[in-house]
């Protein structure tokens, strides 16, 4: 997992100031194998710093978004959540979501024939509508086991 240094130097590239509570959220979820909720990583850090405002997670977490380094999940109507992005193939990955609990099942199964059908698409929907893809993102919905 990236360091504080790897951090801060893609910070830099973005021309974004290096603040602690950019610090604190990435470190936590760098440390949790959870998909995190706003509040969660809120009520996570609050008793370390006290200081911490909940609005202050909100706006780190969209910057964070914005600039690549948090994906964000969201399921219909429960509030997004948010986990590390991965650096490279081997940590891509995708969710199953449940729409009833709000479970959240990331899988990697069949994720390299994904991505060469995301290509071939991502290829056509640039050129057709001169966009330039930058990511995407794959989402099943859906009843897991529990709440069949």
């Amino acid at each position: 997992m990236p360091g504080r240094h790897h951090w801060q130097h893609r910070f830099r590239e973005n021309v974004s100031r290096w603040t602690l509570p950019r610090e604190i959220i990435l470190d936590l979820l760098s440390r949790s194998s959870r998909h995190m909720s706003a509040k969660e990583i809120y009520g996570a850090l609050y008793a370390l710093y006290p200081g911490l405002g909940l609005t202050t997670v909100y706006r780190t977490l969209e910057l964070l978004h914005r600039l690549g380094f948090v994906q964000k999940v969201t399921s219909g109507d429960g509030p997004g959540r948010y986990e590390l992005r991965g650096e490279g193939e081997k940590d891509h990955h995708h969710h199953l979501i449940c729409t009833k609990c709000g479970r959240i099942i990331d899988y990697r199964d069949f994720v390299q024939e994904e991505l060469d059908l995301i290509k071939k698409t991502e290829e056509t929907l640039a050129k057709k509508h001169n966009f330039l893809i930058q990511d995407h993102n794959i989402e099943f919905l859906g009843l897991c086991e529990k709440c069949r």
